[in-house]
């Protein structure tokens, strides 16, 4: 047994362990990337600084950058939907021709005439310089589908632009990793100085062929393996396997040739995909495929970005800062002019034209994987191409997110939460839909001294004693016109969820209102309003669990409901100055008054005696109601 393989596998996941915890402290103090700080962390871990991890450590965890490459590979085929890009084909179709084309013929020629100036491309022959700048080239135009959609989601982006950015996102890293398979066996022929022929072309037309054929029977095995009835966390443990397995099945393929005098692989990139891309557009298992994605991705990206760190030189990185630089420019001169491009031949906006190479500066796992392949094939001079590049996806991973948001808020993609405006007029609601229900409930409110209005599309109604606006549909337009104020509260209560998720999510997007509530007639629409924030009442769970209340605590649940006359909840924002800074042991409450719960920025907080109150910060008191009122006059008015 390998005993040197455990210590060097025990060290090195402490230290990614202590490198995740670095990279998300760097991410939330100053936003940093959380891949620059892994890579970051990983490379002060390694031999060239603090050398927890040594050199000769390296080769021997490699076999963790080929799991990390089969999940990586997996994750980029997963994002390929069919049916979500038909709509936008045209414009995905010449934005790739712009973006891959385009931006991998420029930047392969500005690279060959600069080559000069890049140290380990002196001594090169022409030949050599060509393939390499190729290598360069295809390593450019990879794109991160997980950062374009981390971005898309903070956002809440959507419309064609973004639609069109996701599927040249994810179509381009599918077809960078067959242009990479083809420029890499032409780089090793051509680097080992064995003949361009015939021969070659079949070879590789064969190894790209059958590593489609076998990317369909590993697509197969998978189907396979979801459609058990296996735990989720052994098809998770089994899915990481199997991506495994498959470079295990490309290097018994490359000794198998070896041993009859011949060279052969296989292109596991390509095998990964193909199966993630059966897997997700040609099974019933695309959705669980894609959970167990989400939960492993996390885990193997740490492994991967602090490998990565790991094995390059601090000093070589110093070096190379300056070449870095003019080529990370020359990658945005070619993308500016792919983007161009692209647009004017899909005739889409011209406004695109001016962003349009915007959300493809970002990069991550892809580039990174390919350059590691590089860097193990040809150990010569790989480390400082892999170096190079690693320095220039640093820079694309500082300023491509931000470029990207900038680009989704100038065409009016972004669907973000408006910040809400605070007012001293507290205690407002608007109710949408005139019924029974909300009639009632808005009486009830205003018995309790808040101010209530409800928007409703009937032209007649006999309602006196409280406000009614008057729409003729309910869309974006209509509510757009009327006075809603500034209401602390919404509650959605027409009887079609598609009408109160559109008026949710404009509400949601121009007032910010920090409490919205609505009635779910399904559950279609039930992880959409939860995902903006809007607290969702399903009638016959309301039910049911209102009765196990008053079971099991009906003193609590007579308060809640209002059947104790004398008793009352209440939530109170601490608005006086003077309160700022008290301790909860020193407020001095009303003797029937109790503190149930304490939040604070959207988080709950757990309070004692000695706990300080902010600014801010929103307390939920029962007791009778001329101590709330007290209370409430207390806390809220300086």
């Amino acid at each position: 047994m390998d005993f040197s393989l455990i210590k060097y596998l025990t060290g090195f996941f402490i230290v990614a362990i202590a490198a995740y915890q670095i990279a998300k402290f760097l991410q939330k103090k100053i936003h940093f990337p959380l891949i620059t700080g892994l890579i970051l962390t990983g490379i002060l871990a390694g031999s060239s600084f603090l050398g927890f991890i040594p050199d000769y450590a390296i080769p021997k965890l490699n076999f963790l950058n080929e799991i990390a490459l089969a999940i990586i590979a997996f994750s980029a085929g997963a994002e390929l939907h069919l049916e979500e890009l038909r709509s936008r084909m045209r414009s995905i179709k010449w934005m790739i021709v712009g973006q891959l084309l385009i931006t991998f013929i420029l930047s392969g020629i500005f690279i060959y005439f600069i080559a000069d100036f890049i140290p380990f491309m002196q001594e090169m022959t022409t030949a050599v310089r060509i393939v390499v700048a190729m290598l360069f080239a295809t390593i450019f135009v990879a794109r991160s589908p997980s950062s374009a959609i981390a971005v898309i989601n903070e956002l809440r982006a959507k419309g064609p632009f973004v639609k069109t950015v996701m599927g040249v996102t994810v179509v381009k890293d599918v077809l960078v990793i067959i242009l990479f398979a083809i420029v890499f066996a032409i780089a090793k022929t051509v680097i080992n100085e064995a003949p361009l022929n015939l021969n070659f072309l079949l070879v590789l037309l064969l190894q790209i062929g059958l590593s489609f054929i076998i990317g369909f029977l590993f697509g197969k095995i998978l189907e396979f393996l979801l459609s058990t009835n296996l735990p989720f966390t052994y098809k998770a443990f089994f899915v990481i396997l199997i991506g495994y397995t498959i470079y295990l099945l490309n290097h018994w393929v490359v000794y198998q040739a070896n041993l009859s005098g011949f060279h052969f692989e296989l292109e596991p990139l390509l095998i990964a995909i193909v199966a993630s891309f059966y897997v997700t557009n040609y099974t019933a298992y695309n959705h669980e495929f894609e959970v167990i994605l989400d939960y492993i991705s996390p885990y193997i990206y740490i492994i991967f970005f602090t490998l990565t760190g790991d094995s390059l030189s601090l000093q070589t990185l110093i070096k190379v800062v300056e070449i870095a630089l003019i080529l990370f420019i020359i990658r945005i001169i070619t993308l500016v002019i792919g983007g161009i491009i692209g647009v004017l031949a899909a005739k889409d906006d011209k406004k695109y034209t001016k962003i349009a190479w915007m959300p493809y500066v970002t990069q991550a796992g892809v580039a990174i994987g390919l350059t590691t392949m590089i860097s193990n094939t040809f150990p010569k001079w790989g480390h400082e191409f892999e170096t190079i590049i690693i320095a220039i996806i640093v820079l694309n991973q500082i300023i491509g997110p931000p470029l990207f948001k900038w680009a989704i808020k100038y065409v009016g993609e972004a669907h973000q939460k408006q910040d809400f405006k605070k007012t001293d007029n507290k205690n407002q609601a608007v109710i949408f839909s005139l019924d029974s229900i909300s009639l009632a409930l808005a009486r009830l409110l205003k018995q309790q001294g808040w101010k209530v209005k409800i928007v409703t599309t009937q032209k007649k109604h006999n309602v006196k004693d409280i406000d009614i606006l008057q729409v003729d549909t309910y869309n974006k337009e209509s509510i757009a016109g009327l006075d809603l104020g500034n209401p602390d509260s919404i509650i959605l209560l027409y009887p079609d969820d598609e009408k109160n998720f559109e008026i949710a999510e404009w509400l949601y997007e121009t007032i910010g209102s920090p409490n919205m509530i609505t009635r779910l007639e399904s559950g279609a629409y039930a992880q959409k309003f939860k995902e903006i924030g809007v607290k969702v009442i399903e009638p016959t769970a309301a039910m049911v669990n209102l009765l196990d209340h008053m079971v099991r605590a009906p003193e609590a649940t007579n308060i809640l409901l209002g059947f104790d006359k004398d008793q009352d909840t209440i939530d109170v924002e601490v608005r006086n100055h003077d309160l700022v800074g008290l301790r909860i042991r020193d407020l001095h409450l009303p003797q029937d008054v109790i503190i149930l719960s304490m939040k604070r920025r959207g988080n709950t907080v757990i309070t004692h005696g000695y706990t300080q109150l902010r600014l801010g910060d929103i307390l939920t008191f029962v007791g009778s109601k001329e101590s709330l009122d007290q209370v409430r006059l207390r806390f809220e008015v300086s």
